[in-house]
């Protein structure tokens, strides 16, 4: 009786390769940088209590609504894998009394889940990198989150992305901006979508996101937010564009940029493709890459004291898309034991010179020339050759693959003729920078 192998299921995905390689280079370049702007790494449950979700996110969005992965837990209690990271932290921060570290500046990385169309660059199960800023309520909190964005952006080396900034105002400003919202679509209701005449009592803010041609001429007349805006909001938003212009941080103002629920204040923000660049080719219609907004009322929401906050996500599939396919890294010494009496040797070698940071490889499958073969293609400067007679001597038959030069060490000079190798290497790769820096100053002059 044959038997039919499960296959994984749909929305999720199984990483490997070069792709993996990507996935792996953004998380450890959201790694490095997060530390540069000292934040504090976290860690969050998978699940949490359905109401985390349900009173943070909002019972009338589509998340809770359509796409949260729920369920009933033996004890009768409901639960739900996290569809994002804010909350979770928000329920954190007042349950384990992080008010004492305030202004707590955190950030983490891991799977969320929502239960929605499978398409490019969106799964059921993926993943984020995230980081929020809890407890501070000044304008330049803004500014280093955003910063931070800017610097893990271009650190993965993508191009042809700008930030686009909005200001939803504070309570004040904003409930005026809404109401006025609300006069401006009910005059025109009958010619909206149905999405944006279900929004208009219940989330009219988000019927400025359609993206339905029905909606587009209304939402294009609607009444802007720096109509209502009062001095204070006015003050808040000068002070972030003018610390992103001083931290070198490029953006453009996007007026129809909002953030439908109630608690979100001041600043929202995206960055997003430029049109035409390869970015946008990459992703699709999946446009934004990074997004957040500053989120004061959220604490309230769960049953803390207002607390002022602002945080972003990006999905990392989406950041690893436009990384593009990386190679893994060369191995750099590989080990060789001529035969089976070799191999108890090849792994003490092969041990040893990990301890002392360099990556190693034993080939010990096929004949000697498809051994050198592999080496080469796994991109090794050398080899260590193992044999009898080495055994019997105590030493080790040093190989530099690139000279075909040969030398008898021990162990320990060979560990130091591997760091001269890596030297080398690295001090080439610094010239070669150095090169094309010149070539592009040069470049530069020309244009003059």
């Amino acid at each position: 009786m044959s038997k039919i192998t499960p296959q994984a299921i749909r929305g999720t995905q199984d990483i490997f390769g070069a792709e993996a390689e990507a996935f792996a280079f953004v998380v450890e370049t959201f790694e490095r940088v997060r530390k540069l702007y000292r934040f504090r790494r976290v860690e969050m449950p998978v699940f949490e209590k359905t109401e985390v979700f349900a009173r943070s996110i909002g019972e009338t969005t589509d998340i809770v609504s359509k796409e949260m992965y729920s369920f009933e837990d033996r004890g009768g209690e409901s639960l739900t894998l996290r569809p994002e990271f804010t909350a979770g932290i928000a329920r954190a921060y007042l349950t384990n009394g992080w008010q004492q570290h305030a202004p707590l500046k955190v950030a983490t990385h891991g799977p969320l889940f929502r239960y929605e169309r499978p398409q490019k660059g969106r799964y059921r199960q993926f993943h984020q990198i995230d980081a929020e800023i809890i407890g501070a309520a000044e304008p330049q909190a803004d500014v280093e989150l955003l910063a931070m964005a800017d610097q893990i952006i271009r650190e993965l080396g993508i191009t042809g992305v700008t930030l686009h900034l909005n200001t939803l105002g504070d309570a004040e400003s904003r409930e005026a901006w809404r109401a006025a919202l609300v006069e401006h679509f009910r005059a025109v209701k009958d010619e909206l979508s149905e999405d944006s005449q279900e929004r208009l009592e219940k989330n009219p803010l988000r019927i400025l996101d359609s993206k339905d041609p029905r909606d587009r001429k209304f939402v294009s007349a609607a009444p802007k937010i720096d109509q209502f805006l009062s001095d204070e909001a006015k003050s808040f938003f000068e002070a972030v564009t003018s610390g992103l212009d001083a931290a070198g941080v490029e953006w453009v103002r996007a007026e129809s940029l909002v953030r439908g629920l109630d608690y979100y204040r001041h600043t929202a923000f995206e960055f997003i493709p430029d049109e035409g660049s390869e970015a946008a080719s990459r992703l699709g219609s999946q446009s934004t890459i990074l997004g957040g907004g500053r989120y004061d009322g959220l604490m309230e929401s769960l049953g803390g004291a207002p607390t002022p906050a602002v945080g972003w996500a990006a999905g990392i599939e989406r950041l690893a898309m436009l990384v593009g396919d990386k190679a893994e890294e060369p191995v750099e010494i590989a080990v060789i034991p001529i035969s089976e009496v070799g191999n108890l040797r090849a792994i003490e070698v092969a041990q040893a010179l990990r301890n002392s940071r360099f990556s190693a490889e034993i080939f010990a499958r096929g004949n000697m020339k498809k051994r050198f073969a592999r080496a080469d293609q796994a991109g090794a400067m050398a080899a260590i050759i193992i044999g009898e007679d080495e055994i019997a001597s105590g030493q080790l038959q040093f190989k530099h693959l690139g000279t075909g030069e040969q030398s008898t060490l021990t162990l320990d000079e060979a560990s130091e003729r591997a760091w001269e190798l890596r030297l080398d290497r690295d001090v080439g790769k610094f010239d070669s920078y150095m090169d094309k820096l010149e070539d592009a100053v040069n470049s530069l002059g020309d244009e003059d």
